[in-house]
């Protein structure tokens, strides 16, 4: 086991954090409004009495900027714990599917799902990561039935750490220091996450800005009658069933 070398760690989260910053406007600007309307519960923001156009495509952009950033920065912590972890037990990016990470310790096989936080998925996600581990199993233990394999649902943030039967879920300072072998890696990692995050929340703010300005217009024209609302033609557009064309 190699001891962790905190300056490695920061120098890796602030050369690969630019993509984070990239993605998130890179995905606003090839994001078209039509996508986020198809998207997005219209019941929901007529229940909660949105009637200005600026107001409601918002939060319609808000809803989609939200989840894309879950998404983007999960990836990215992803490839923050192979790192931590190649660093110190020699992990790698696991050629089985639906595992992240793979490395050994203490004779032990450690197969590792990684996930952002302890409440990531539902019933059938849940479900399709066991059924994941359980492949990877029956691979690593051909030719050699006997090798000790755990597998583990290892979550960035949380608390929640318990035994699942088929995978222990171990998350925040435990799962960090489960890569790591240091304790305080978890509280390490926060300050350089805001490596260079005034400049670029700058030009995100510049971008979103363009986005909302030119997505209510299109929606004053497309989804308002008279600077009203039409939500008829709204969820129409987002649930209806598509009209079908006369066969000429």
């Amino acid at each position: 086991m190699s001891q962790l070398n905190l300056n490695d760690v920061v120098e890796f989260i602030q050369a690969n954090i630019g993509e984070f910053h990239f993605r998130r406007g890179a995905s606003l600007q090839s994001l078209k409004l039509t996508d986020v309307l198809k998207k997005k519960n219209p019941y929901l923001f007529k229940a909660k009495n949105i009637n200005n156009a600026n107001d409601l495509v918002k939060l319609f952009l808000n809803a989609h900027l939200s989840s894309q950033e879950e998404t983007i920065f999960g990836e990215f912590l992803e490839k923050l714990a192979i790192f931590v972890c190649g660093q110190i037990y020699g992990g790698r990016k696991s050629s089985a599917e639906g595992i992240d990470l793979e490395f050994q310790k203490d004779n032990v096989v450690y197969i590792v799902s990684v996930k952002s936080g302890p409440n990531w998925g539902n019933s059938n996600q849940v479900k399709r990561m066991v059924e994941n581990f359980k492949q990877a199993k029956r691979i690593l233990r051909t030719g050699n039935s006997n090798i000790n394999v755990q597998a583990i649902n290892g979550c960035c943030y949380g608390k929640a750490n318990v035994d699942k039967g088929d995978y222990l879920k171990i998350c925040g300072q435990e799962f960090w220091t489960f890569i790591s072998g240091n304790e305080r890696l978890f509280i390490d990692i926060i300050e350089p996450f805001g490596y260079q995050s005034k400049i670029r929340n700058e030009e995100l703010a510049a971008e979103y800005d363009r986005a909302l300005n030119l997505f209510t217009q299109q929606f004053m024209s497309d989804f308002c009658v008279d600077g009203v609302i039409d939500w008829e033609k709204l969820v129409r557009f987002n649930s209806g069933k598509p009209i079908s064309k006369n066969k000429k």
